[in-house]
């Protein structure tokens, strides 16, 4: 049996610069948004949305390949998101307690499956960030129903309701995370092995669990939003009431009493 390691280091890739330098290194191979690594010890897949999948690639080949690729990195982060695999190929392609049996040593079959795995990890990456405000926000009904108050700024409150606009617009158009890669266009005979992956990681199920809990905090977030409005709303309201108070005062003094 052999390893099969994915992570996800970045927000994304500069693709672009990345493609033209890393063929200088290493022997390359293109696929759309996907540059493939050949070496002695295994294959490379580097997706443009941070992520790679390591397939039999001993670890200090992985090592110095990460070190290639980290100056094109956008939005590094400290602690990498991964999974791993092992794998053999046995005729047929299966996968079960994290062994994936391939069919063929083909290139194409193992980018198929690591198509599904890339986006499981990426997906990870968007399942923290969304924890991690369910967290922050976890308080805040609990003072709700306390005190009637949140403490939240407005700007506070615009902040984070930006944040989970940004994870809801990454997983649902900018990584397209629900749609079949275009790669299997080209390639249908290799699609069933990304399906098979697919469903072994629950990426769809992941995805609509993630979007309910977004939707939940989304909700709070818009009724403390239509809250600040309306203090602030009621905040002019006063201070116009005061205004036409204190001018009413003064048409008094003035023209009533002649004070002035």
């Amino acid at each position: 049996m052999n390893d099969c390691t994915a992570l996800c280091v970045a927000k994304n890739f500069s693709f672009g610069p990345l493609r033209k330098m890393l063929p200088e290194h290493y022997p390359c191979s293109i696929y759309r948004d996907v540059l493939h690594i050949t070496q002695d010890s295994g294959d490379v897949f580097v997706f443009s949305y941070g992520a790679l999948v390591a397939w039999g690639t001993s670890a200090e080949d992985l090592k110095r390949i990460l070190h290639t690729i980290k100056p094109f990195e956008q939005g590094s982060f400290q602690d990498h998101f991964s999974d791993e695999f092992t794998y053999s190929v046995t005729g047929s392609s299966t996968v079960r307690d994290d062994h994936i049996s391939l069919a063929s040593d083909d290139p194409l079959e193992k980018l198929a499956v690591s198509h599904g795995i890339a986006q499981s990890v990426k997906l990870e990456e968007f399942e923290t960030s969304a924890e991690k405000t369910i967290e922050e926000t976890a308080k805040i009904p609990l003072n709700l129903a306390a005190s009637g108050k949140t403490h939240l700024s407005r700007k506070q409150i615009s902040k984070m309701r930006g944040n989970l606009f940004l994870v809801t617009s990454d997983i649902n158009l900018r990584y397209n995370l629900l749609d079949t890669p275009d790669f299997f266009w080209e390639y249908p005979e290799v699609e069933h092995a990304y399906e098979m992956m697919a469903r072994y990681l629950d990426i769809t199920p992941r995805i609509e669990i993630l979007n309910q809990k977004i939707d939940v905090i989304h909700e709070l977030f818009s009724m403390l939003a239509q809250e600040q409005y309306h203090k602030h709303s009621s905040t002019l309201e006063w201070i116009i009431i005061l205004l036409i108070a204190v001018e009413i005062v003064f048409f008094l003094i003035h023209d009533i009493f002649n004070i002035f």
